[in-house]
């Protein structure tokens, strides 16, 4: 106590803690300094909902004696958090991922105003005899998303993710006795054959989806460290031949794909792409877990039933990837709790947690997570179980170029490909000719 506190005061305040049960050890973690506490939470209102969040945060609530979770969820978190960043008024944790249109995550990175995580990932799982670290899927933290500075250190903790691939009609393989290919040897044999009874071999929603498909299809063709040197735009990389490779591969798949698809490769008609799939007119589309709740209503072929693959391999008994988005979860340096907002978000990788995540669609990176799904989502999510590794990160951050997008250089172009009204020369050109542009604006 203070010198400036009475006796009188003193115990009382003495009274008040023993009848808290502070000083018998009955209170837990958060109590022990016998206040309350309170914990400013903001998340993103996405497809999953907001009712998972208020369960967690009550579930860390009754964990936590003495602990508030005051909590905000909207589906424009930006709008509501930034002005009372501006004015000194922090959450401690925000769950918001990069590449939204706001990029505040990716503006708070630059700025170095997140909080170092890596102590967290040390810590024991609440309730739990594993620390963070060991209880998410290897591959997650090692990604220049999660270590945005290259120093070994974490600062976005990886969150609800989903595995992106081929998806296919396991009901039609069944029905021919097809197998589905394990290299891409395999699959032009199967283009052919598919062919002959005029099903094309594969089709896309648009072009945005071949962010998935390359960084899984470059990891195949060079692995993981030609992968990030082409994600940080390293000189003559695209020139290499496990570039050209890859290059090679869509160039050929193109030949393959099915014929309206570019004119349905855009924001207002990819759903018809999609349907080729159901309708048995195309084989193969690259997409991600939420493709089945998009076609969820739409008719189908009969005995349809999803299936779902990693890209097969360059060459037999090669690697196989499948490219996973993924969430974050952070804390800016002046959030005003760090300690608990480091136990909550130890705590976001519980079982209990991933459960009520789980209950909603939004799936934690952690081991065994798919025991806890059924259906198509243990289909999905049991991907890294089976074979195929996992291809995470993307592209280093820049400044902006005017009129530069490697996005459009890489991806977009391919429906020129597929049209025939570009060559992969001048792919490779407009893909260098980015590369070295935003090479030079590379934060």
């Amino acid at each position: 106590m203070k010198n400036s506190i009475s006796k009188r005061w003193g115990a009382l305040a003495l009274a008040a803690l023993l009848a808290a049960g502070i000083l018998s050890g009955c209170t837990r973690e958060a109590g022990e300094s016998g206040g309350t506490q309170t914990l400013k939470v903001a998340a993103l209102e996405s497809a999953y909902g907001r009712a998972m969040w208020e369960k967690v945060a009550a579930a860390f609530e009754k964990a936590n004696d003495g602990v508030t979770v005051e909590l905000t969820v909207d589906k424009n978190l930006e709008d509501v958090i930034s002005p009372e960043m501006k004015a000194g008024d922090y959450p401690d944790v925000v769950h918001l991922a990069v590449g939204r249109t706001a990029a505040l995550t990716e503006t708070l990175t630059k700025d170095n105003a997140l909080r170092d995580l890596s102590g967290v990932l040390d810590m024991t799982v609440p309730g739990e005899d594993v620390t963070v670290r060991e209880k998410i899927v290897p591959g997650f933290l090692d990604t220049l998303v999660t270590n945005p500075y290259s120093d070994g250190k974490t600062y976005l903790a990886p969150m609800f993710y989903g595995p992106c691939g081929l998806f296919y009609n396991a009901g039609l393989f069944e029905e021919k006795g097809w197998e589905v290919p394990e290299t891409w040897d395999g699959m032009w044999a199967l283009g052919e054959k598919a062919k002959a009874e005029g099903i094309a071999l594969f089709t896309y929603p648009t072009t945005g989806y071949f962010d998935a498909f390359f960084y899984a299809l470059l990891n195949e063709t060079g692995g993981p460290d030609f992968f990030n040197r082409a994600m940080q735009y390293e000189e003559g990389i695209w020139d290499t031949d496990e570039a050209n490779e890859a290059f090679r591969i869509v160039a050929k798949l193109a030949t393959y794909t099915e014929k309206t698809t570019v004119a349905n490769a855009n924001d207002a008609n990819y759903l018809k792409n999609q349907q080729l799939v159901l309708d048995n007119k195309a084989l193969f589309i690259p997409n991600g877990t939420w493709i089945v709740g998009e076609m969820k209503d739409v008719p189908r072929a009969d005995g349809f039933q999803w299936g779902f693959t990693a890209l097969p391999a360059v060459t037999e008994g090669g690697d196989r990837y499948s490219y996973t988005f993924f969430e974050q979860v952070w804390s800016p340096k002046k959030a005003a709790n760090p300690e608990l907002a480091d136990k909550f978000i130890a705590f976001l990788y519980s079982d209990e947690a991933a459960e009520i995540f789980a209950e909603s669609g939004a799936i934690q990176p952690i081991e065994g997570v798919s025991e806890m799904l059924e259906g198509d989502n243990k289909l999905f999510y049991s991907i890294y179980d089976t074979g195929a590794k996992a291809a995470m990160g993307a592209f280093a951050t820049t400044d902006p170029v005017e009129g530069v997008s490697m996005k459009d250089a890489l991806f977009g172009t391919v429906d020129s490909i597929v049209s025939g009204q570009k060559t992969v020369e001048q792919w490779k050109e407009a893909v260098n000719k980015a590369n070295d542009a935003l090479r030079a604006a590379l934060k």
